[in-house]
C-alpha cells in the first residue's frame, strides 16, 4: 500500500509500505479515502519532536471498514467511520473515568499514558496516511457514521481530532453562553476553538493571530480578529470589557510560538493568555507542549529544549486563574458533534483550503509549514477520489465555496473541489 512516510526534517515520500493487517481479534481493518495534515504533523515533520525515520504519518481519518477481526461484534464491513487520534482499550482506570487521551493501555511504556496513530512518543501505530490503516479495539474506537458519510467527509473527518480538540478547549476553558472569550491562534484547532465557542453560545470571540488569511475565517464565523503584527490582544480585549479581560480564554499555538518577526517564544501565548484574562477566569491549554524539544536550544534556549518555560505565575496566581492542559478525550464529544453535523447545525469543513491526492503529500506538507497564504486545513484523499493539483483549478476550496455561495448555488458546504467546479461551470 501506499502511505506518506517520514524520512528526516521536512522529508515526506510517498512510497510502498507493507499492509496494514488485523493483527489481533478486535482490530479492524479501514480503507482511508480522508486523512489531515494536523498542525501537530508539523512538529513531526520539522524533527522538533523523537518520532522515528520509516513511520507513516496521519492522525486525523476517516474511511471506510473493509475487514473486522474476529472478536469484532459492532462494527462491520462496507460501514463509514471517523477515528479518534486517541487510541484506546476502554477498559483501563483511565478509559474508565472518560479520559481515553491517557489510556494506559495501548501505550507501552509503564511510565506513561496516552496513544495515537502516527504520533511521537505516543506507542509504535502506524498512521493513517495511507491506504488502509489497521484499528485496534475498533468496537470502542470506531465512531459509525450515517447515510450521509461519503458525501460529507470533509466536516465528518473533523471529528479525529480538532473539531473535539477545539470544543475541549472551551471545556476546560469553562466557556458558558453569553461569555467573552479570547482564542490565541487562528490554525484550524484555533478556529474550531472560536466556532466551538459561538456555538456554545458565547456573546463575543477574539481570535488572535498574524496570519491574514486564518484571520478571515475567523471573521468569517462571527469571531473579531486581532492581527498580533497590528495590536496587542490583551489590550484590545481589555479596553472592550472596562479593562477587566475576557471571561476565559484558550490557548491554541503551543510551544513553538512566535511573534510577526518569526522569533519564537514558547511562552508569548500563555502569558498573554493570562493578561487577556480576568480575574478568576479559565484558560484552556490544546497546543501542543513537550517535555523535551530537540531543536529548541537553537530555536530558543536550553531550557526550552527541556519543556520548561518562564510562566508569569505569579501573576496567574494573583488573579486566581484556573489552567486546564493536555490532549482531547476525543470520545467525551465526537459523538455529540457527529450529531450537530448530520443536523446541519455544525459543518467544520469551512477549514478546508485544499484536497489533494496522497500522492502530494510531499508539495502539501511544504506549503502548509510554510504558511503559505490560503494553506489554513489540507485534507488527503489516499483512494484518490481528489483531482488534485494536476487536473482541478488554482482556486482554493474556500474561494470556490465562497463563488458558489455568491451564485446561490445549494449543498456548496458538503461538495468537494471536483463538485464544486462541476456547479460553477455549469
Amino acid at each position: 500500500m501506499k502511505a506518506a512516510v517520514y524520512e528526516g526534517p521536512r522529508t515526506v515520500t510517498v512510497k510502498d509500505v507493507p499492509d496494514a493487517k488485523i493483527e489481533h481479534p478486535c482490530d479492524i481493518l479501514v480503507k482511508i479515502t480522508t486523512t489531515n495534515i494536523c498542525g501537530s504533523d508539523l512538529h513531526m515533520y520539522e524533527g522538533r519532536t523523537s518520532f522515528e525515520t520509516g513511520r507513516t504519518l496521519g492522525h486525523e481519518n476517516l474511511g471506510q471498514v473493509v475487514e473486522v477481526g474476529k472478536a469484532v461484534s459492532k462494527v462491520k464491513a462496507g460501514d463509514w467511520v471517523v477515528l479518534p487520534f486517541n487510541i484506546a482499550c476502554g477498559f483501563c482506570k483511565q478509559c474508565e473515568q472518560g479520559l481515553t487521551n491517557y489510556c494506559l493501555t495501548m501505550q507501552p511504556k509503564a511510565d506513561m499514558a496516552g496513544a495515537a496513530y502516527g504520533f511521537a512518543e505516543m506507542g509504535p501505530y502506524q498512521g493513517g496516511q495511507a491506504e488502509l490503516l489497521r484499528v485496534p479495539y475498533g468496537d470502542f474506537n470506531a465512531l459509525r457514521l450515517g447515510e450521509d458519510a461519503a458525501e460529507r467527509q470533509l466536516d465528518y473527518v473533523m471529528l479525529a481530532d480538532i473539531f473535539p480538540t477545539g470544543y475541549h478547549a472551551t471545556e476546560m476553558a469553562g466557556v458558558k453562553p453569553g461569555d467573552q472569550t479570547i482564542v490565541y491562534g487562528a490554525g484550524p484547532v484555533g478556529l474550531m476553538a472560536a466556532y466551538s465557542a459561538i456555538l456554545k453560545g458565547a456573546g463575543r470571540v477574539w481570535v488572535a493571530d498574524h496570519q491574514p488569511d486564518r484571520l478571515r475565517l475567523a471573521e468569517e464565523i462571527g469571531a473579531i480578529a486581532i492581527n498580533t503584527a497590528e495590536q496587542d490582544p490583551a489590550e484590545v480585549v481589555k479596553e472592550a470589557t472596562l479593562g477587566l479581560g475576557a471571561d476565559n480564554g484558550c490557548e491554541c499555538v503551543g510551544y513553538q510560538a512566535h511573534d510577526p518577526q518569526g522569533k519564537e517564544d514558547a511562552t508569548l501565548t500563555m502569558n498573554g493568555l493570562i493578561d487577556s484574562v480576568r480575574f478568576t477566569g479559565g484558560i484552556g491549554v490544546v497546543g501542543v507542549f513537550l517535555p523535551e524539544d530537540p531543536g529548541g536550544a537553537e530555536a530558543q534556549g536550553e531550557l526550552e529544549a527541556q519543556g520548561k518555560v518562564p510562566l508569569d505565575f505569579g501573576m496567574l496566581w494573583f488573579k486566581g486563574q484556573r489552567i486546564g492542559t493536555g490532549q482531547a478525550p476525543v470520545k467525551r464529544y465526537n459523538r455529540a458533534l457527529r450529531d450537530l453535523i448530520a443536523g446541519g447545525r455544525a459543518e467544520p469543513s469551512f477549514l478546508v483550503s485544499h484536497e489533494l491526492s496522497l500522492d502530494e503529500a510531499s508539495s502539501a506538507y511544504e506549503h502548509f509549514d510554510n504558511r503559505d497564504d490560503g494553506w489554513t486545513k489540507v485534507v488527503l484523499h489516499p483512494d484518490g477520489s481528489s483531482r488534485g493539483a494536476g487536473g482541478s483549478s488554482h482556486h482554493t476550496l474556500q474561494e470556490l465555496r465562497r463563488e458558489a455561495k455568491a451564485q446561490g448555488i445549494e449543498g456548496r458546504s458538503h461538495m468537494n473541489k471536483q463538485q464544486l467546479e462541476r456547479a460553477l461551470e455549469s
